[in-house]
């Protein structure tokens, strides 16, 4: 009767470990349709605080790790995707953390890789796991004076970082705060400690390019608002810098490099490895901004390079005069 009893139980034990053994974990790097709960177990569990810095962006992953862009939109609405990453791009996505924040949400922060674009983005999920929210956090820059950090700390408040050393030795910080609404269930701004918070006007880096082109000129109303065109290294292009600032800088955007003149009146910023793709529509007195594509990892998430720009008139140099003898 023991001998029996003790065979019952290991065949049970046997089945058991024969049916966890046939039990694989899913792979995201597919097409295949996966379970929400799968994939929220993909992301490493993470306890609060929790902080990652720009340089765990360019990280070389396992290819095991891999999420698939087809499964990310499983759960992802497409239109999100497409305003993060552009349309038909195919960006590399791994996951970082999954945060259970203090109201019941799970924050899941991913990395991504399209082109040389690098950028962290953390979404939120409600307690049914449906999407509220997404939030870039991070995205790798080509300064190496500057340093990022993102973090979520006991409030689950999301924090953005960066430090720069500056030419003196000296070291400048600026900071962004986000808190998930829990009415709305989206993220706010709750504070903002600008990196260079005496700035009161805006440098523009193109201002000694030539502007022999007829739209060459600078655009835009205030000192931190300006779509500032000049000659670019081809009779077909345009060199641009764009910089805004919205809502008493609760929203701002930054953009620099060259369009493609395609029309008398019209140009169009496109580059590989870039979602983002804006068109100029010029007329005699102003240049209009229409975000096409993907724009998000220039600018804020809720707001965009979309505007009508006024023509500001030309500073004529001050001519010295010569007295008379």
């Amino acid at each position: 009767m023991y001998t029996f009893r003790n065979c019952c139980l290991l065949a049970v034990v046997v089945v058991f470990m024969v049916g966890c053994k046939d039990k694989k974990k899913p792979s995201l790097s597919g097409d295949e349709t996966v379970d929400i709960g799968d994939f929220m177990d993909f992301f490493p569990a993470k306890s609060i605080p929790y902080q990652f810095a720009d340089s765990s962006l360019v990280k070389k992953e396992a290819d095991s790790a891999l999420i698939s862009y087809k499964v990310l939109t499983q759960f992802v609405p497409d239109s999100i995707a497409t305003r993060l990453f552009g349309r038909g791009a195919k960006p590399s996505i791994y996951p970082l953390a999954k945060i259970k924040a203090s109201g019941g949400e799970t924050y899941l922060f991913v990395k991504t890789f399209s082109g040389e674009k690098r950028a962290a983005f953390v979404f939120a999920f409600d307690k049914k796991h449906n999407l509220m929210d997404v939030l870039p956090v991070l995205q790798v820059d080509q300064n190496p004076l500057t340093h990022q950090m993102a973090s979520v700390d006991k409030s689950s408040s999301i924090n953005k970082v960066i430090t720069r050393k500056n030419p003196d030795g000296s070291f400048s910080d600026g900071k962004d705060v986000y808190s998930l609404g829990k009415e709305d269930g989206k993220f706010m701004l709750i504070m903002t400690d600008p990196l260079d918070d005496n700035i009161t006007e805006l440098v523009n880096p193109i201002d000694t390019l030539r502007r022999k082109n007829k739209y060459a000129a600078d655009y835009g109303t205030g000192k931190l608002n300006l779509v500032s065109i000049r000659d670019g290294r081809k009779s077909d292009r345009l060199s641009f810098f764009i910089h805004f600032d919205k809502n008493n800088s609760g929203c701002t955007g930054e953009l620099r490099g060259e369009a493609i003149v395609k029309s008398a009146s019209m140009a169009e910023y496109r580059e590989g490895g870039d979602p983002c793709v804006l068109q100029f529509i010029f007329t005699s007195s102003s240049v209009i901004l229409k975000e096409i594509e993907g724009c998000g990892s220039h600018r804020g998430l809720r707001c965009s390079f979309n505007g009508l720009f006024p023509r500001k008139k030309e500073a004529k140099p001050k001519s010295s005069k010569k007295k008379s003898l």
